[in-house]
């Protein structure tokens, strides 16, 4: 292994730790490694080792593997989000669910690598700044290595995480400021004790921990790169760490290009996106960020700005910006869809996602790879709104009363029909459908059936597809219309298949909405619905 450094481009062999160019005094050092031979272990010995990040061991930078610190970090799993894919037409879409590591986010990663590093060059105590993830995670992986640890949080990081990080045993000071501050406050605290701080983007370990994402997902795709990898961002180290895993997957002929690399920030604090809109070449520092997403809410990218903004040219990628709102929606919708739970961090990537794919940027035959980076727990407050829970009060004895309240506990109050014979579709719809939980759902997979059940039973609202075996959807509208009882019930028509002129316009006549298969998302459909509703 060598260290060079990114300013005079100087190299020598990596012997100690050292934080600084020794020629120049640059602080952003990259680590070189012998590729060919790293390819030629990895040939002999990959398949035998256990799937965590040390699995890549010959490319990250410690030296003898006695001084490792693991918890069994990494080798998270990649989950296909077929309920998502098939509502936004995209098959190929996949989570990379970094909540599996043990201290729930994919900051055990860096903790891993970092605070072996430390070992390695004895350190018995160290400084962290933090909104709430590192720390944790660097408590956590200190406990382990008997590191005495100074955490710094910012005031706004969520208090169950403060403790959670005073458990492990370290020193917790929470800064009433913003994030920058915080840090400033951290650095100044470290050089008047003569400690070690942490350096966040600028650390090598934690820069380099992150190519592993990069590897495990090349190995879980049969070493393959996707198209796109998503990560929403405060500092930017992700995305750079797994640009360089892909970059050393290229180099030693495992993978044959490097995704499109895709930058989300939020909306309220958004010095990278921002900056790079603006087509500048250093970025510019938000003083004062305004979005409830602690964990995103770093105003002064500092270097890791010019280097995103190379990477996302170089790719082809792209960068966006989201709302806090948007942000709680997809939160939402993943846990609802997905069944995964997931801080806003995480989630804010996934609403860049659903835009990219909006505006066209992602193709629907294109593999994409999302970071959901943590977990959600406990619930954060502002992710759930106010009606997420029914109180019901036991009596003393059961009762008629009591009887007819559990009753009430179902709110479902209008009844839907489902007429499709895909059953993903139907499975699809009738989640969406659920998730709000005030319909009350039933299916139909011919039309003939559909009508059977429509007359036995009006319904408040029908969806129907339009081609079906036997009897189709135009045939079951024509039926509808026909029956002065029928006529009045609204049809919203889902349907994968392509409209002629005169079918649209006959389509404009009978039915409330027509909405094309894998275009529409959860929000359109209940609109539609909701509106048909009002309507009839």
């Amino acid at each position: 292994m060598w260290l060079r450094c990114a300013s005079c481009d100087h190299q020598w062999p990596y012997l100690r730790f050292e934080i600084r160019c020794p020629r120049c005094g640059g602080d952003w050092l990259e680590v070189v490694y012998d590729l060919p031979a790293a390819r030629r272990r990895w040939d002999q010995v990959l398949g035998k080792r256990p799937f965590t990040m040390w699995r890549y061991r010959e490319l990250l930078p410690v030296r003898e593997d006695l001084h490792i610190i693991t918890m069994e970090e990494g080798g998270t799993p990649l989950l296909r989000a077929e309920n998502l894919g098939l509502m936004l037409g995209r098959p190929r879409l996949y989570i990379k669910d970094e909540r599996q590591n043990p201290t729930g986010s994919f900051k055990d990663r860096q903790a891993s690598l970092a605070i072996s590093v430390a070992r390695e060059a004895g350190l018995r105590e160290m400084v962290v700044a933090s909104t709430g993830n590192v720390a944790i995670s660097y408590a956590a992986y200190c406990a382990r290595a008997g590191i005495q640890l100074w955490a710094f949080l910012v005031s706004s990081a969520p208090s169950d995480k403060m403790r959670e990080v005073a458990l492990y045993g370290a020193e917790v000071i929470k800064v009433t400021g913003t994030y920058d501050q915080t840090k400033q406050v951290a650095a100044r605290f470290a050089e008047r004790r003569g400690l070690f701080l942490d350096r966040g983007i600028r650390s090598l370990a934690a820069r380099e921990s992150m190519k592993t994402l990069a590897f495990e997902i090349a190995e879980q795709l049969g070493w393959r790169a996707p198209d796109w990898y998503i990560q929403a961002v405060s500092g930017g180290m992700g995305p750079i760490g797994v640009w360089k895993g892909f970059r050393e997957l290229q180099a030693m002929g495992l993978v044959d290009r490097i995704p499109r690399i895709g930058v989300i920030q939020a909306e309220g604090c958004a010095p990278i996106v921002e900056s790079f809109r603006e087509g500048r070449e250093q970025a510019r520092v938000v003083q004062t960020p305004r979005t409830r997403i602690a964990t995103l809410a770093t105003g002064d990218p500092g270097p890791a700005y010019p280097v995103l903004r190379r990477i996302v040219l170089e790719t082809g990628g792209a960068m966006e910006t989201v709302s806090d709102e948007e942000t709680y929606r997809a939160m939402h919708l993943l846990a609802k869809m997905e069944g995964l739970s997931m801080e806003p961090a995480a989630a804010a990537a996934f609403a860049g996602a659903f835009k990219l794919i909006a505006s066209g940027r992602i193709r629907p035959e294109e593999t994409v790879v999302i970071n959901a980076s943590g977990h959600t727990f406990p619930v954060e407050k502002f992710a759930l709104g106010g009606s997420w829970v029914h109180t019901l009060e036991a009596p003393a004895a059961p009762s008629e009363g009591f009887l007819t309240a559990l009753d009430q506990l179902d709110p479902r109050s209008r009844r839907v029909l489902i007429v499709d014979d895909d059953p993903d579709a139907v499975r699809l719809i009738r989640r969406i459908l659920q998730a709000r939980g005030a319909f009350y759902v039933e299916e139909a997979d011919r039309g003939d059936e559909a009508l059977s059940r429509i007359r036995a039973q009006p319904p408040d609202v029908i969806l129907l597809d339009l081609m079906m075996p036997g009897m189709d959807g135009f045939s079951v509208l024509e039926a509808l219309k026909a029956d002065e009882e029928l006529r009045r019930i609204p049809v919203l028509v889902i349907t994968a298949r392509s409209l002629a002129p005169e079918e649209q316009a006959r389509l404009r006549e009978q039915a409330y909405a027509v909405l094309e298969k894998g275009t529409f998302t959860d929000e359109h459909l209940l609109e539609d619905m909701l509106a048909a509703l009002h309507a009839s």
